[in-house]
Formats: C-alpha cells, sequence, structure tokens
C-alpha cells in the first residue's frame, strides 16, 4: 500500500455519512472533480494537502508512513533569554489549552523533579527557578545575582494561565524521594557561586516546604492523585489524554521537550504509568502514616540543606 492509499484508508475509517469525495472537497476546499482525482489515485495529494487532512482527522503521520520504529516528533523552542523564557510558556500555555480543552482530560506527570507547574505562582520559589533554569540554559550570561534578578509581569501572566490549566483538569503524579533534591542541589550550588545569599536561599526553602503543604492538601481534592514511588528512577515525562487523543512530551533538555502523538508510543507510557502506580503508594487514598512518611521525610530533607548553609556561614 502506497503513501495516498495508506491515508486515504485512515480517513474512510473516519467517515461521517458522506461520500469520501464530498469530504476531502470541504476539507481542502477544492472541488469535487479535484477530489475524485486524488482519492481515485489519478492525482497526489500536496504535503500541504497532507498536513491539513492528518491535523482535520487527527491522524499520526509517522504512525501511517514511516512504521512503527521511527517516529515524528515536534519540540519546544529552545531557551537563551528571559524573552525566550517568556516565549516558552506562552506557546506551553496554548498548546495545553488546545490539548486539554475536554471534560474529560487528563495529564500524568512522572516527577523526577517538582512539576513545572509548581513554580507558576509569584513566589519567591519561582523566581528562583526562572533565575536557576536562564543560567543553566545560557552559560553565556553575564555573571549576575539572584537578588538582582527581576521578572516581568508579562512572564508571570503567561506562567498563571499555564498553571490555571493544570488545576483545571484531571492530574496524576508519580513522585519519589529525590523528586525535591534537584531544586535543592540548584540552592546549595548557587549560594556556594555567591549569586545566592543566605536569606534569600532559606526563604526559598521554606517556599518549598509550602508547596509540599499545598501538595499534602491536594491530596484530597477528587481530580488529583499523587503516588509515591520509593523504586522508579522518574524521568519528567508528561502524557496528556484528552478527547480520545495521547499526547507524549519526553524531556531532552533542561525545560526543552520533544513532541509526540504517536498512538503506540503514547500507548506504552501510558502502560508504563500503570504498571508504575501499582509499585507505588497512592498517598491520595492512603492514611496518615503513610502521608507522613512522605512528606516529613521531604521536610527533613529541606531543615537539612537550610542547616548545611547555615553552618557554611558560621565556618566563614
Amino acid at each position: 500500500m502506497n503513501a495516498q492509499d495508506a491515508l486515504l484508508q485512515a480517513i474512510r475509517k473516519q467517515q461521517k455519512g458522506i461520500s469520501l469525495n464530498d469530504e476531502i472537497a470541504t476539507v481542502l476546499n477544492i472541488s469535487y472533480d479535484a477530489a475524485h482525482r486524488r482519492v481515485s489515485g489519478k492525482s497526489k495529494f500536496s504535503i500541504e494537502e497532507t498536513a491539513t487532512l492528518a491535523a482535520h482527522y487527527n491522524l499520526s503521520l509517522d504512525a501511517l508512513f514511516m512504521g512503527k520504529q521511527k517516529v515524528i516528533l515536534e519540540k519546544t523552542i529552545e531557551i537563551a533569554t528571559l524573552e525566550d523564557m517568556l516565549q516558552y510558556f506562552a506557546d506551553s500555555a496554548e498548546r495545553l489549552r488546545q490539548l486539554t480543552d475536554y471534560n474529560d482530560a487528563s495529564i500524568y506527570y512522572f516527577a523526577k523533579d517538582i512539576p513545572i507547574f509548581y513554580f507558576m505562582d509569584p513566589t519567591i520559589l519561582s523566581k528562583f527557578k526562572a533565575f536557576a533554569w536562564l543560567n543553566m540554559l545560557n552559560p553565556n550570561l553575564p555573571p549576575s545575582t539572584f537578588e538582582k534578578f527581576v521578572i516581568t509581569e508579562s512572564f508571570l501572566e503567561h506562567t498563571q494561565k499555564f498553571k490555571k490549566i493544570y488545576d483545571s483538569v484531571n492530574v496524576s503524579e508519580i513522585w519519589s524521594d529525590n523528586t525535591i533534591s534537584s531544586t535543592l542541589q540548584q540552592i546549595i550550588y548557587f549560594f556556594e557561586s555567591g549569586l545566592l545569599n543566605f536569606s534569600s536561599a532559606k526563604a526559598i526553602m521554606n517556599d518549598m516546604k509550602r508547596i509540599l503543604g499545598s501538595l499534602r492538601e491536594k491530596c484530597d481534592h477528587p481530580k488529583f492523585s499523587l503516588y509515591y514511588n520509593e523504586l522508579l528512577l522518574l524521568n519528567n515525562n508528561v502524557l496528556v489524554d484528552a478527547g480520545g487523543k495521547q499526547t507524549l512530551f519526553v524531556p531532552y533538555t533542561l525545560l526543552g521537550y520533544f513532541v509526540t502523538d504517536n498512538a503506540e508510543s503514547c500507548l506504552n507510557v501510558a502502560g508504563f504509568f500503570d504498571q508504575q502506580v501499582r509499585n507505588s503508594v497512592p498517598l491520595s487514598q492512603s492514611g496518615i502514616r503513610d502521608r507522613n512518611r512522605f512528606f516529613n521525610g521531604a521536610l527533613r530533607k529541606i531543615d537539612f540543606c537550610i542547616e548545611r548553609l547555615a553552618n557554611q556561614i558560621e565556618s566563614n
């Protein structure tokens, strides 16, 4: 079967009761005769027409044309400046809005680090994460301290849109004992580099405690599920399931993601998530003991880091 026949076969499975020629003519805004020539194989779809049909019928071109071992990927924009980061969040908010514009929308997050959505409020921790991301993504930035770093209101506007969408859908997250470790290590690094003072570092870590407190409260929310996994090395994969379609976000840099709606890949990741859930403690359904074990352990880790930095101040 050639590529055009494969595309037409996939479209036929979604026909809505009218003739295929009429459907193709309507979708592509061409004449009935022109549609008939394409359906009969007398002429070929252009690249633009193929993309239009795939988008209209929600078809995965990689699944149709490239076989099971190859996947077509999009990727998020590269970030080197604060303006790039603003555009990243604006694009991400719009993409997430489109993907989750369904009543049954669900997001599944493999939280290697604290999920990005928890850094979208106008807090000192959110400012620190933007500062850390920018410095780690662009090593050529002129040295500047966290205290002199400024983010704009437009930046907060886009991040708030991003968070609002996340808070409106069904969410399942898997956390481990190491989920908060990356942020703590970033705080320690910038403190020891002289780019973050102790007062700010302590305030940021206390803000992490606030996030853990809000996370604990969310465990009782009917649209939120939190799982504690002691074994899995998580990877920050994000799977969105909405409107009968799944989309997978796979990290390749600090904030950069490859994006695919390859059906087989998404289905495999969904199955893997379910498998890990079975090996996890469901904190949203657990009693006080299990929740205390997880949250108290995370709080002790933060307190240890605060004490470590305080000791360094005293020793100097």
